[in-house]
Formats: structure tokens, C-alpha cells, sequence
């Protein structure tokens, strides 16, 4: 999620069931919830999917709980369940109207509409379920307290269009792809009785530069540095081989920002694809360095199975 969208969910996450949302219907619709009757004055004029569209509602406007409501509702078709949806953000300050920041002019925000979700925040994930594209929403979370020698922050109203929804991309559950014979000299992989990748580093020299090679390589889409990545991944060290890391044995994928890791990871992954098992033979410089984290010292090997992209 983009910058706007990643300050605000926090704030909209607190919305729960109990703010007056409708009963679920077997085919979902969007669902409003909260104070609604405070933004029955907000009126909007349409201004494409590249403007914010012209707001106007009665001021001061304050809610004293988060509160959704459909404000126009497009003809487009249904999002639903588990899909992705595309949403430009207009947010504005309660008090006075004035804009706080407007996303519309720049690339859409993505929300998943995932059961983590769901169980997070029902009501908005009630709300973008079942909406049609086109659609836009008005969502106002309240104001915060006045901290000490501070003035008090007004309750912020947004604006949401859904501008397109699409399928989330599919996670692998193991690799698929093409096996490739790695050359001599890097460490060997095995499966064990479990399908679980086993690395031996007996005889392997330490590397004077960062290797990415390809065990089995997948057909997928080619994983961007900005991606959040899906994968199954065992690491060990250099220098005795010991595991240090593992999501097979925890039994559970790992998903997370590929800049968000080793400068290893961001650079050996980048350009892969997904359904691909890649070997990474990583020096410490571009792991944990000289002191490393706990057993991951030194010159690091990891062989990682990528099963998903978003």
C-alpha cells in the first residue's frame, strides 16, 4: 500500500461490527456502518478518475465513532471477496474542508480484501465488498484528543472511489517450473523424506560476490524490487552449515516487502520469477555483516522458493 493509505487503515481498522452496519446479505453489497446521518449533507461532483472529485458537506463535521457510507454508487461490477481493489483517496479536514492530501492526480491505492481483513475490520471490508466499480465511499474517523499545549485534530472525512477491482495473484504452494543443474562449486540441495530443502556447504569457498542461481525456474511473473513477496526459504551458514532460519519448519509461508530485507534477498530475488527455487550464496556484507543476528554470521546460503507476488 501507498503513503496515504498505509497512515490511514490504521485509523479505519478500529471500525468494528457494532457501529450499525446491515446484516450480511447473501450476495454481499456494500454495507454502511456508524453515524451515517452526519454525512447525509455531503454532496459530490464528479471529476473523472485522474481529480478529486468536488465535496461539500455541512461544518463542522465530527463523529465521535468511525463511520461508512455509500455517497453515489457506481455501474460497475461487484468487488468482491479476496480480490484487490484499485481506490483513489481525497482527505479532507471536518472542520473547514480544506484538503489534506489528495491521491487521485497519482497511481491508485491497492486494498486486499482478504480475510485478515475481515477479521481486523469488518466494516471495511463490508463496505468495499459487494461495491460497485465506481463507487464512492465516504469514510470520517474521529478526531484525535488535544495532547498537552496541542490544539485537538478535527475529524478527517475521505473520500474513496473504487476505480477497478482485480483477482489477487495466486500463491504457489510449492515450486513450479523447469530444473536447472547449477555449476560446480556452489553448495548442493537436497530434498529430505519431507520436501524439505536440505543445503550442504562442505567444500564450498566463500564468495567474493553475491550468487543467484536458479534450481528450478518458474514461469510466473518476474519479481520487481518494489514487490511483496510470498515464499518458503531455509537458511544456513557458511561457515558449518548450520540452519539458522526456517519457514518450513515453522509449517507456514513467509510474506514480506522485498526492500524490506537483507541487501541479498533485494538483490538475488529481484528479476526472478515466481515459481522459481533460487540458491543464494550471500557474502556477509550484503547479510548481517561482521557481527551478524544471533546464529546468521558471517557469509550466509539460503535456498528460497518464490510462490507469490503482489
Amino acid at each position: 500500500m501507498r503513503r496515504l493509505l498505509a497512515i490511514l487503515l490504521p485509523g479505519l481498522l478500529l471500525l468494528t461490527a457494532c457501529g450499525g452496519g446491515e446484516p450480511a446479505a447473501p450476495e454481499p453489497t456494500s454495507q454502511s456502518a456508524g453515524e451515517t446521518a452526519k454525512l447525509d449533507s455531503l454532496k459530490l461532483t464528479e471529476n473523472g478518475d485522474k481529480k478529486a472529485p468536488g465535496v461539500e458537506f455541512d461544518k463542522p463535521l465530527e463523529v465521535k465513532e468511525p463511520t461508512v457510507k455509500v455517497i453515489t454508487e457506481g455501474d460497475g461490477d461487484r468487488v468482491k471477496a479476496n480480490q484487490i481493489a484499485s481506490i483513489s483517496i481525497v482527505a479532507l479536514s471536518g472542520k473547514d474542508g480544506s484538503t489534506l492530501e489528495d491521491t487521485f492526480p497519482g497511481e491508485p491505492e491497492e486494498l486486499e480484501l482478504t480475510d485478515d481483513l475481515k477479521t481486523e475490520s469488518p466494516v471495511i471490508y463490508n463496505a468495499f465488498v459487494g461495491a460497485k466499480i465506481g463507487t464512492h465511499l465516504a469514510l470520517a474517523v474521529p478526531g484525535a484528543a488535544a495532547a498537552e499545549g496541542a490544539e485537538a485534530q478535527p475529524t478527517q472525512v475521505l473520500v474513496v472511489k473504487v476505480l477497478s477491482a482485480k483477482d489477487a495473484p495466486k500463491v504457489l504452494d510449492k515450486p513450479e517450473g523447469e530444473a536447472v543443474t547449477p555449476p560446480a562449486g556452489l553448495p548442493t540441495v537436497k530434498d529430505n523424506d519431507k520436501g524439505i530443502p536440505e543445503i550442504s556447504v562442505e567444500g564450498v569457498a566463500a564468495p567474493t560476490a553475491l550468487v543467484s542461481q536458479d534450481l528450478i525456474k518458474g514461469t510466473g511473473p518476474e519479481v520487481k524490487e518494489t514487490d511483496t513477496l510470498t515464499v518458503n526459504y531455509v537458511g544456513v551458514a557458511l561457515e558449518g552449515g548450520k540452519v539458522f532460519d526456517s519457514s518450513f519448519d515453522r509449517g507456514e509461508k513467509a510474506t514480506f516487502p522485498l526492500t524490506g530485507v537483507i541487501k541479498g534477498w533485494t538483490q538475488g530475488l529481484t528479476g526472478k520469477t515466481v515459481g522459481s527455487r533460487v540458491l543464494l550464496v550471500i557474502p556477509k556484507d550484503l547479510a548481517y555483516g561482521d557481527e551478524g543476528q544471533g546464529d546468521a554470521k558471517g557469509d550466509l546460503v539460503f535456498v528460497v522458493d518464490i510462490l507469490g507476488t503482489k
